[in-house]
């Protein structure tokens, strides 16, 4: 079986091929993970992909089309004299992706071919990538996948009842899901989105602060950059455009740097906060549109299994802070928020999906469209209004796919447009949704503290399956006193790597207190607990009295700690208690629970790279309070 995914992205595609049995794995175009879904199109019509689009825009912007996805609704480009459908610049992008994975092949063909969508197209939308798909040549099945529903499935593995929220930011559009996850399969319980949000917003609010800066010294010429008649004028454009991107991204790793300017203007330095300063208002809407998408299906957002970033915009390094301030959960991303929606697509069943769109005024198809192999048209793809067979849509609908297959029938008397046909028989049958309660999604339920007379921190007591972490992240200042101790910053603990004879960096010995004094520590090994890993960093291991031990760990970064413990709680089973606590100088939260005879507590500190892993295995029976008193007892640091 052979089987390729594509996202077809405003900015750049991505395709993942499964084939012969072996795991996914991305298919890199001309060197690279990622392909531009630029189109360029050659005085003889002929359209031109990728990077090679991108190099001869150099040569004549105005045959240029850099982001042909965010003309989906325009129906054609006009490419220099050239009158393109959306559906052929979509298809040759799609063409060049089969052309180079049929390569890899050794010229055997594809069995499947799952093609992602954002979650709030509709029919109308669905139906331009079929034919696009159709005209680039495939000739298997295509499935269509809904792309929350795919970076789902490649983030997390969710127990039925579970739900996650995937925050997309890519280059033209926000989007935002809730997935949940239900015996048959995945459910997308809400969605919403900002067409006006994206990554290439980003990019031009920052061109017009670059403006600001420089648009004095010859306004006129600053308006011919702006609004280029000429073909010189046109790639001076297209060149600084492509310098402010790479500005953007270079000031997610820097603090600052510099855009290269066209004559006769001089280079302008730019900062990371100027650029937060300009998004921030933007960014804040999509924090909110996430938070208010989240509590309009009933959940709190600490009931969620977690918040995932996808999109490359979402590396924007405010984009993690606004969420973790607002929504108060620290959002999870990976290395390669690109690639995520195109290996997650492999993992989704074909018919485990219950549809929900907002598209207004129109019934709902299954978002899951599944179309049978067939002989590549000559010419565009034609779409038949009659849908024969044992599927009948409501008769009201926009029809997307003549050839959709699949256990799904839409029943045209349900009220509501999340209705399915219970009667529909198969493995993946769905009954109609009535809400997010009716797939029991976790609610949390506080208990009682068993010693409430005791002086300590309060304690909140949280269900953690299906629980996330409430985290707040703050900005990293200079070195700052606080009863007399000298805490260093973020930056500053990553780059000791002066070590004592036990293992411990000065930032490890802040948080271990006198840990190392008086128990038998040893560095190395791999951070984490059992069923955990993924952690990465330098560990020092503590044996502690009482059959305790503590490891503590000097993350990559401020947010790998957190993910860390993020990792660790999600491996408990039963009910915990969290608290807050303060030594030496630092600040941060713990949580602690216990099973049987074993006990589990993991701390992280304010601002830091930290991440500490408490442990006790092989005694009587324990609770989360004696973890608690144990860690502020013995462990703690200060005491």
């Amino acid at each position: 079986m052979r089987v390729l995914s594509v996202d077809l992205g405003t900015s750049n595609t991505v395709a993942v091929l499964a084939a012969h049995g072996r795991p996914p794995r991305v298919v890199e175009v001309d060197g690279s993970a990622t392909m531009p879904s630029a189109v360029y199109c050659e005085e003889d019509g002929t359209l031109v992909v990728g990077r090679d689009a991108e190099r001869r825009a150099r040569l004549d912007p105005a045959r240029f089309e850099p982001n042909p996805k965010r003309r989906v609704d325009d129906g054609v480009l006009l490419l220099g004299d050239n009158v393109v459908p959306v559906t052929d610049a979509l298809a040759a992008v799609l063409r060049r992706v089969l052309d180079e994975t049929t390569r890899q092949l050794g010229g055997e063909a594809l069995d499947e071919v799952r093609l992602t969508h954002p979650a709030q197209w509709g029919p109308t939308r669905r139906n331009v990538l079929l034919s696009a798909a159709r005209l680039a040549g495939v000739t298997g099945e295509i499935v269509l996948v809904p792309e929350p529903v795919a970076a789902a499935s490649h983030y997390a593995s969710l127990s039925v009842g579970q739900a996650l929220a995937v925050y997309d930011l890519g280059a033209g559009t926000f989007d935002v899901a809730i997935v949940g996850a239900t015996q048959s399969g995945f459910t997308v319980l809400a969605e919403d989105g900002l067409p006006d949000l994206g990554g290439l917003d980003v990019d031009q609010a920052l061109l017009e602060h670059v403006g600001r800066q420089v648009s004095h010294r010859d306004p006129a010429a600053w308006q011919r950059l702006l609004r280029p008649e000429s073909t010189a004028d046109r790639r001076a454009r297209r060149t600084l455009q492509e310098d402010v991107r790479a500005a953007k991204e270079s000031l997610s790793r820097h603090a600052h740097t510099e855009v290269p300017m066209p004559e006769p203007f001089e280079d302008v330095l730019v900062n990371r906060s100027d650029l937060e300063a300009l998004v921030r208002p933007s960014m804040m809407r999509s924090v909110e549109l996430l938070e208010s998408t989240i509590r309009s299906t009933g959940m709190a957002p600490n009931q969620l299994a977690g918040i995932y970033l996808v999109g490359g915009a979402s590396r924007v390094p405010l984009v993690a802070t606004m969420i973790a301030e607002q929504v108060r959960i620290v959002p999870t991303s990976l290395d390669q928020p690109e690639t995520s929606v195109a290996l997650g697509a492999h993992h989704v069943p074909k018919n485990g999906i219950t549809p929900r769109s907002q598209e207004p005024a129109r019934p709902v198809e299954p978002d899951t469209v599944v179309t049978k192999p067939v002989t590549p048209p000559s010419g565009a793809f034609q779409t038949n209004p009659a849908v024969s067979g044992a599927h009948p849509v409501n008769p009201g609908a926009h029809q997307a796919n003549p050839g959709a297959s699949g256990p799904y029938q839409v029943n045209p008397n349900a009220s509501g447009p999340y209705q399915v046909n219970p009667a529909v028989s198969g493995p993946y049958q769905v009954y109609p949704q009535t809400g997010p309660q009716q797939f029991n999604f976790p609610t949390v339920t506080p208990r009682a503290q068993t010693e409430p007379e005791r002086k300590k921190p309060n304690r909140t007591v949280l269900i953690s399956a299906g629980a996330a972490l409430v985290l707040v992240l703050a900005a990293v200042g200079a070195f700052f006193a606080f009863n007399g101790v000298s805490v260093p910053s973020a930056q500053e603990c990553k780059n000791d790597t002066q070590q004592d004879d036990k293992g411990f960096t000065e930032c490890l010995r802040l948080l271990a207190g006198t840990i190392p004094d008086t128990s038998t520590c040893k560095a190395g090994g791999t951070p984490g607990v059992g069923g955990v890993d993924g952690i990465k960093g330098s560990v020092v291991s503590c044996a502690v009295k009482d059959d305790y031990s503590v490891q503590y760990v000097l993350t990559e970064t401020v947010v790998g700690a957190q993910h860390g413990a993020e990792a660790v709680v999600r491996s408990l089973k039963t009910d915990m208690v969290e608290a807050q606590w303060a030594g030496n100088g630092l600040t941060g939260k713990y949580r602690a629970a216990a099973d049987g005879g074993l006990g589990l507590l993991v701390f992280t500190a304010d601002d830091l790279p930290l991440l500490g892993i408490v442990t006790k295995s092989g005694g009587e029976e324990l609770t989360a309070d004696q973890v608690a008193d144990f860690f502020e007892a013995a462990v703690q640091p200060g005491t």
